[in-house]
């Protein structure tokens, strides 16, 4: 997917992701944990979110995801059961307000990490080899930090690392002084104090041995740690909250006085801010309301519904159910199927990450005549393939129809009965070839309408035409879907996606159908998982026994909030959409299918599965074998 201007563009490895979330999935035994990035590892044990460093980014890729794989088991197994989430809470607590609280926080969470590796390593063997790169990688990175924390005088970060390194030793030799700014006495007490952490049986004990170091090194630093490696491992956040619940957003308090102020007639009056109270005995626009302790009660916030209008402010606040405005882009027939929409609320049907899209079903306009001269113009340039490719398969029924099947245990007897006599097992039975039947098969396409596709969706409109062509012909009901988030109306709360119907399943096999393919048009942004779930909702509807779904996109999906997640939950969907007996084939089309990184993503997203178009004149000759394929298996 090309870009003018990318900004923090890190690359997705969805495949390693995939592999970090069953393996979180697995250790838990619940499939409702997540794997999320973060910049320290951790684990929010009542969202059941497990966050991996992204400190491991800049290493190749064995390393990586061997660190990344230590991450997932050393919070799960480790953190998840064996840390005393109390002892972590009061050490918290105490910590805050300390001079020391950074040194403090991050010397505790190495300490117990560095208890819970031995178990890990203890409950799970096969982990072993990703501690020791885990422990290689945190060493050579500390003593990076050694040095560069000992030239600028950074003493707080310098005594972290030196402790790590001491703690990690495999050799008395590779000790690194621990406080070569400290006097003698100090010294010697740390290194009678140091060797306790591996004693320690429990998180409370671990606490207990921080404690005495700070309390050590409180009279030698100077001031805290300027950096941060880690944070404490178990996230809390719920006490935060639920400080603030909804009827705190609410009125409780009832007012001082008991009047009522009648409704004015005529045209609301434009001021700034207005309300409702005695002291102004006015009416103004419904425009914001205030938490007042004096006033008059009006009936302009109720529980009936408002349908919104044009005069509407940014501020305004409507109690009630919405309602379609004055001005609709997309007609009736799109506010039909937004009032017919599951609402937010209902869960999640399309998955997760798409738990704030709502679907726009756009009806298929009737064709213009510039686009039906388009169409005749592109029919006649894929005559050829529809031609060759209806020849074949004619050809193939006619074959299957009229050969014999021979050497048959049962049948009608032939006319050779050599084998009866030379044989011990002879088959002198064949049977006559089956009458033709027509292909039990159903298409879904769905087509890419994000801005990327400025370039390529010329090519992409002949190859939907020829499609079309050669399924109408053979009489395959198909069904061709264009899809696009609209970026401008996107929101957190919000996410209008269109999917607009060029070709649907009852009119596919109709002469005339097929022009308003002409129609689909480049748009925003692209929600891959919505539209493929979608698409299998309605393949799944059908009777036929073989299921295809082709998917015409340039490159990763990018939407609102899909940009971390949009590949692993455009896989997502399409794992499940094969779960359910449907193909799902990706036709990559464009230059980019000469990258090696954008053909590592597609490969990720739809495994072998996929079809690489680097030029238009090559689409046909990939598209004839495939049609073909799924035709023939449909018999």
């Amino acid at each position: 997917m090309e870009r003018f201007m990318m900004f923090n563009d890190r690359t997705i490895d969805s495949f390693l992701v995939m592999q970090l979330a069953d393996l979180a999935q697995t250790l838990a035994r619940s499939r409702h944990w997540k794997v999320e990035f973060a910049a320290h590892s951790g684990v929010h044990p009542n969202r059941r979110i497990l966050y991996v460093s992204q400190l491991w980014d800049g290493y190749p890729p064995p390393n990586k995801e061997a660190a990344m794989k230590s991450d997932v088991v050393l919070r799960l197994v480790g953190t998840y059961r064996h840390t005393d989430r109390l002892a972590v809470r009061s050490f918290r607590q105490t910590a805050d307000p300390h001079p020391f609280s950074k040194l403090s926080k991050q010397l505790f969470t190495f300490a117990e990490d560095l208890r819970l590796e031995t178990i890990c390593e203890q409950e799970r063997p096969g982990v072993k080899r990703w501690f020791r790169m885990r422990r290689r990688l945190y060493r050579h990175y500390f003593l990076q930090q050694w040095h560069a924390n000992r030239t600028r005088g950074a003493w707080a970060d310098q005594f972290l690392a030196a402790m790590y390194l001491r703690l990690t030793a495999d050799s008395p030799l590779d000790d690194a002084p621990l406080a070569p700014m400290a006097d003698e006495t100090v010294q010697m007490r740390l290194e009678t104090l140091w060797p306790q952490c591996f004693d320690v049986s429990s998180t409370a004990e671990v606490a207990d041995w921080t404690w005495a170091v700070i309390d050590l090194m409180e009279g030698v630093l100077p001031q805290d740690m300027i950096n941060t490696y880690t944070s404490l491992p178990i996230v809390e956040d719920e006490g935060k909250e639920a400080a603030t619940t909804l009827q705190d957003l609410k009125r409780t308090d009832p007012l001082e006085n008991s009047d009522v102020l009648s409704d004015a007639d005529g045209e609301a009056k434009r001021q700034v801010l207005p309300t409702w109270h005695r002291e102004t005995s006015r009416t103004g626009g419904s425009f914001l309301r205030f938490e007042l302790e004096r006033g008059s009660r009006t009936s302009m916030l109720g529980d009936g519904a408002r349908p919104g209008g044009d005069h509407d402010q940014a501020l305004a606040i409507v109690q009630g159910i919405s309602r379609p405005t004055e001005k609709n882009e997309y007609g009736l027939e799109a506010q039909t199927v937004l009032s017919e929409t599951p609402p937010f609320g209902s869960g999640a049907p399309y998955g997760e990450a798409n738990r704030q899209a709502k679907l726009v079903l756009l009806p298929p306009s009737p064709p213009s005549p510039a686009h039906l001269v388009q169409y005749h113009a592109k029919q006649a340039v894929v005559a050829p393939y529809r031609k060759r490719l209806v020849r074949i398969m004619e050809r193939w029924l006619e074959r299957e129809r009229s050969a014999w099947r021979t050497n048959l245990p049962a049948g009608r007897l032939r006319k050779q009965l050599v084998p009866f006599f030379t044989d011990e097992r002879p088959r002198l039975f064949y049977k006559k070839g089956e009458p033709a039947r027509r292909f039990d098969a159903v298409f879904g396409l769905l087509v890419d309408c994000s801005a990327s596709m400025y370039d390529k969706m010329e090519e992409t409109k002949t190859g939907l035409v020829l499609c079309h062509e050669v399924l109408k012909t053979l009489r395959v009901p198909h069904q061709i879907v264009g899809f696009w988030e609209d970026a401008n109306e996107a929101t957190a709360s919000r996410q209008p996606n269109y999917l607009q119907l060029a070709v649907a399943f009852h009119r596919s096999l109709e002469r005339s159908s097929g022009a308003a393919i002409l129609q689909l048009e480049p748009h925003e942004d692209n929600r891959d998982g919505l539209a493929i779930r979608w698409m299998t909702e309605q393949l799944l509807k059908r009777p036929e026994a073989q299921k295809v779904l082709l998917v015409f996109s340039d490159g990763e999906p990018a939407a609102y909030g899909y940009e971390q997640n949009g590949i692993i939950d455009t896989h997502e969907a399409v794992v499940e959409a094969r779960r359910r007996g449907i193909e799902v084939v990706n036709l990559f089309l464009g230059p980019g299918a000469d990258d090696e990184q954008t053909r590592r993503t597609i490969e990720n997203i739809y495994g072998r599965f996929r079809v690489f178009v680097p030029h238009a004149g090559e689409l046909p000759d990939r598209l004839l074998p495939l049609l073909k394929m799924w035709l023939q298996k449909s018999l």
